[in-house]
């Protein structure tokens, strides 16, 4: 029986490139926010849900598993890059099994639920598994200066993180109040901040009652990495001070936008860094102790303001930096206000994103001035 199963899971193993090339012809289907609420609610059908999640899961894994196969050989060979394509390949190949199941049998229904259930757990560490992937191929093949390689997994990277969050946003769904999150994310962030500076801030946060619709995880994730961005540079630039300078959050609520802002003074960064600090390939924090299981890591791997750009871009919306350098950071999350708005930013595998990944960047066509100040005197003599 055991050697029936080894067959039968490795014929299903053989067909996933045919599987996947069938789907990925296929483009997702954006939901907006309101669709979301409406699957949630209580007149949502169970089995329209299910019909529609075993065709668009499908759907949404092929078109970045075409991807994940276009990235440079040294990174794909990676064991942590593997090691997220195979659960990739699983979870697809669970997914089908679905695809000629009947949607009226219970039992079908409450397979599925287990099933999906199984790929979010499974799912749970493919960011820092990929992000562990980055740095063991940064160490082994990556020179210095192939900006055409860090653009190929720059675009990459988002890609992949986005539709890796649109995947589970097809399980959750939730309505927030903001100011709220606001308030318990500052607490979580000082607790956290307490075991790794032995100091904690508060944030001077204005209390306004503003109701939205959003995904209150995609909300604490992005508000927890900027409060913890402006508490560790605030305690850094003012360590030798006996107080510090509160961090400010402001919201506020417009016809189109519901905006956040958070203003720091934590000494700010210099302009010609501010777009590096999206970068996958680029960290301010020293590199993690991958081996490290006793506590995690604030920062080092490179992906927490990367991917909660993502988040805030998901849904149609963005998150910019304003830094001015020796004083402090303004941050700030845009949002769409009305839930009809909300409305998915899915990736797509077609020929315009194949040429990205053949994009081979070439010389500067302005001039990019020397680090090193230019002695006038021995240009002129060699004029």
């Amino acid at each position: 029986m055991k050697f029936v199963r080894f067959l039968t899971k490795t014929a299903a193993l053989a067909n996933v490139p045919k599987h996947i090339e069938h789907f990925s012809k296929f483009s997702p289907s954006p939901l907006s926010m309101k669709q979301f609420l409406d699957f949630g609610s209580t007149n949502a059908c169970e089995r329209t849900s299910f019909s529609f999640l075993r065709q668009e899961l499908p759907v949404r894994l092929s078109n970045i598993m075409k991807e994940i196969n276009l990235l440079p050989d040294g990174l794909l060979a990676t064991p942590s890059v593997q090691l997220v394509q195979s659960w990739y390949i699983q979870s697809l190949m669970e997914i089908l099994e679905f695809l000629d199941k009947n949607p009226d049998d219970q039992r079908v229904l409450e397979t599925f639920v287990e099933v999906l259930e199984g790929i979010r757990n499974r799912h749970n560490d493919v960011v820092p598994t990929m992000a562990q992937g980055v740095i063991e191929f940064k160490d082994a093949f990556r020179r210095p200066d192939d900006a055409a390689t860090d653009h190929n997994i720059q675009y990459f990277l988002d890609r992949f993180y986005t539709s890796r969050i649109s995947i589970r946003m097809l399980i959750n769904q939730h309505t927030v109040q903001v100011v709220g999150v606001c308030v318990y994310v500052c607490v979580c962030v000082c607790k956290v901040l307490t075991v790794f500076f032995f100091s904690s801030l508060l944030a001077n946060i204005i209390r306004e009652p503003i109701q939205i619709s959003y995904i209150p995880s995609h909300l604490y994730h992005m508000l927890f990495e900027l409060f913890k961005n402006a508490m560790r540079a605030t305690i850094e630039n003012h360590e030798a001070s006996r107080t510090l300078p509160p961090i400010r959050v402001m919201v506020a609520l417009g016809g189109e936008d519901l905006s956040i802002k958070m203003s720091d003074c934590g000494g700010g960064v210099p302009f010609r860094k501010t777009e590096r600090l999206f970068s996958y390939m680029y960290s301010t924090a020293p590199r993690p102790s991958i081996g490290d299981t006793q506590r995690a890591p604030l920062a080092g791997f490179g992906y927490g303001l990367p991917i909660s750009r993502l988040y805030a871009r998901y849904f149609q919306g963005d998150l910019q930096l304003y830094s001015m350098e020796g004083h402090g950071t303004d941050a700030v999350i845009h949002m769409k206000a009305l839930s009809t708005d909300s409305v998915e930013r899915l990736p797509v595998f077609n020929q315009t994103a194949l040429r990205h990944y053949k994009l081979s960047l070439e010389a500067d066509d302005w001039c990019v001035p020397s680090k090193e100040p230019l002695d006038l005197a021995i240009y002129r003599a060699a004029k």
